[in-house]
């Protein structure tokens, strides 16, 4: 099995996120989002890594099939609400094979969370954002690196997943908002100043 390249974080980020005001009662929540396909769960990793091994919350194990994008008011109770008041987070897990809920994770109300996953910087949780990161990858180039990745099995995922993508960022757009635009390059990443507030000191 060919080892993920390792793509380390622009120095000074790390820096720049933590001397950052808390968010979320003591948490710095720091949210990734992006088209599916565009590298944000490896981002995410790497990000929380050079935080100190901050906590990352996926999406992923947020959203169902029934409920893609309609999964805000769990995340706002299971999640955003406890780490507003300093307690431990708890919330359900989705088996995306057996289309149920099949674990439930907790969540210390740590220095910085990180939230990853396509919607992270939805309307609905911005304000309780330290800073919004965009994955700057167009939403083609996007799609087909995680079809290629997905294989043929998840084909038809796909087909219902890209129109209700699209249809999300269309009423509930995320990149105009971002404090930081991150892009790939064949070493690591490169982090530049997004359309949206900054977030902390260059």
């Amino acid at each position: 099995m060919r080892q993920e390249p390792i793509r380390p974080i622009p120095p000074g980020l790390a820096g720049r996120l933590r001397a950052l005001p808390p968010s979320c009662g003591p948490v710095r929540l720091i949210a990734v989002d992006g088209h599916a396909g565009s590298g944000k769960s490896t981002f995410a990793r790497h990000l929380a890594t050079a935080l100190g091994g901050a906590p990352v919350v996926r999406l992923d194990d947020i959203a169902t099939h029934d409920e893609l994008f309609a999964w805000t008011d769990r995340f706002r109770t299971e999640v955003l609400e406890p780490l507003s008041r300093g307690e431990h987070a708890r919330y359900g897990v989705y088996d995306w094979e057996r289309r149920e809920f099949t674990a439930r994770r907790e969540l210390a109300p740590a220095h910085a969370v990180v939230v990853e996953g396509v919607g992270a910087g939805r309307r609905a949780l911005r304000p309780y954002l330290a800073c919004l990161l965009w994955m700057e990858l167009t939403a083609c180039h996007s799609w087909e690196r995680g079809r290629r990745r997905d294989g043929p099995a998840q084909a038809a995922f796909w087909d219902d997943w890209i129109p209700a993508e699209r249809a999300h960022f269309a009423a509930d757009p995320s990149r105009p908002h971002a404090g930081l635009l991150v892009r790939r390059r064949t070493e690591g990443y490169e982090v530049l100043p997004g359309p949206g507030e900054a977030c902390g000191t260059p």
